[in-house]
């Protein structure tokens, strides 16, 4: 009978091992050995043992986790095992965040104190306005959020108490609040314009169009269609897997820092171009192309790689990125309200093309959830330098449900990754007049 198991025999040495096979969920995409199980792999008594070598983690689990399922060869997206699908197109975000935090769809009561739990924690101590004050008015308003964030932690005295857990779920409320608020905020202040406070007798999103366009002292009604194109782009935001933010969000909080600050490192993660700023490159992709007409020149250009065709491909996906199919449904309404962004006519064109193309098609070049987010946003009146923040927002549920797993996994210690040194041998010290 088949074990599970890897049999290795080192021909350095003639030795054989066996090393456990474990599974996850889903055998195909969660098969796992401890690496450390290779350290038993060993010349002699004095070596230090055999290590997994492997740069930017590209087939490393660094965790167990039942938050997120990702099948890249499928396109499938699931929370908690709820297709991303259902939940775009019958959630809403908050329903969503409890769903990642707590495993499970809230009932229609346990909803309704989690959204007034939420709306509690959504205005800012005084003191981050002040800080938000002080930063110039071509501050990036990512920047500005991530220094916000950092400075939580100092606003809050309770921020380092972790074990208990009503303060756990202080945090997770008051995060998943102030975060959306001091994203506003940024966008107010880097435009010149008064802050608009929270109102708590409205729904998540709809407060945040409020806080964002609000005119002062007047009266702002957000339009359905767009409240819900937020819902729906923040839902497909919420989480995904072990990424880079997620990653950091982890390992910062794996040595025990207080979720604020591990929060600005992960928002500090997803601030990178490659990242969260995939949908900023976009934009200007497409706008840089201007017309429909110049696209099949711009994908020559593409395949003679002295350009890069922006918001396709994924480290994760090797088809069609879910997100990006709800997400070009989205466009289409939100249009409805806005009119329509003459740039989705180039990103049509631009993804007929390529998902026509061998060239792409042969390297799994599909539109990803950034190609079509940007668009979106530009319509709505949202300026380039908050996509990324747009993309926190949402995220910060994700992030908190990553670091609460972590604190409960009891396999999980303080991240410090092994290494292959390269570098010099011994060397005696030189004296400086003698270099």
């Amino acid at each position: 009978m088949a074990k599970d198991s890897l049999t290795i025999t080192d021909n350095r040495t003639g030795e054989t091992y066996e090393v456990p096979i474990f599974h996850g969920t889903y055998p195909k995409y969660a098969s796992a050995i401890r690496t450390a199980d290779l350290r038993e792999i060993k010349v002699d008594d004095d070596d230090f043992g055999l290590m997994g070598y492997d740069p930017s983690y590209l087939n490393t689990a660094s965790c167990q986790s039942s938050i997120t399922f990702i099948d890249g060869d499928e396109g499938i997206l699931r929370y908690r095992g709820y297709p991303i699908e259902q939940l775009a197109e019958d959630s809403t975000y908050l329903e969503v965040a409890y769903l990642l935090l707590y495993g499970n769809l809230p009932s229609a009561s346990a909803l309704e104190d989690w959204t007034d739990k939420i709306k509690g924690h959504e205005s800012i101590p005084e003191s981050i306005n002040g800080y938000l004050n002080g930063f110039g008015s071509n501050a990036h308003t990512m920047g500005m959020l991530v220094g916000a964030l950092g400075g939580l932690s100092t606003f809050y005295s309770d921020a380092g108490q972790l074990q208990e857990k009503e303060y756990l779920e202080l945090h997770t409320a008051r995060l998943i609040g102030n975060v959306a608020t001091i994203g506003a905020f940024s966008f107010r202040h880097s435009r010149g314009m008064p802050y608009i406070f929270p109102n708590q007798e409205l729904g998540f999103c709809e407060n945040f169009l409020t806080m964002l366009f609000a005119e002062d002292g007047s009266k702002y009604q957000a339009d359905p269609a767009l409240i819900k194109a937020l819902e729906v782009l923040f839902i497909l935001h919420a989480d995904h897997e072990q990424n880079c933010s997620a990653s950091t969000m982890r390992g910062i909080g794996s040595g025990g820092a207080d979720p604020y600050s591990s929060l600005a490192g992960a928002a500090a993660a997803l601030y990178g171009p490659l990242h969260g700023g995939a949908n900023e490159a976009v934009l200007k992709m497409l706008g840089e192309i201007a017309d429909v007409k110049n696209v099949p020149a711009y994908i020559e250009k593409v395949k003679n790689r002295e350009v890069l065709l922006q918001g396709f491909g994924h480290r994760v996906y090797k088809h069609y990125d879910p997100r990006a199919t709800i997400i070009k449904k989205t466009a289409y309404e939100v249009f409805e309200v806005t009119g329509k962004n003459p740039l989705i006519d180039i990103a049509l064109e631009l993804e007929r093309i390529a998902l026509e193309d061998d060239f792409f098609v042969s390297r799994s070049l599909y539109p990803n959830v950034d190609f079509y987010s940007g668009i979106i946003y530009q319509a709505m009146g949202l300026p380039v330098d908050m996509y990324t923040v747009l993309f926190a927002i949402p995220r910060t549920a994700g992030w908190l449900a990553q670091w609460r797993e972590m604190l409960s996994d009891k396999e999980q210690k303080i991240a410090r990754p092994r290494q292959v040194y390269t570098g010099e041998d011994e060397r005696a010290f030189v004296d400086i007049d003698k270099r």
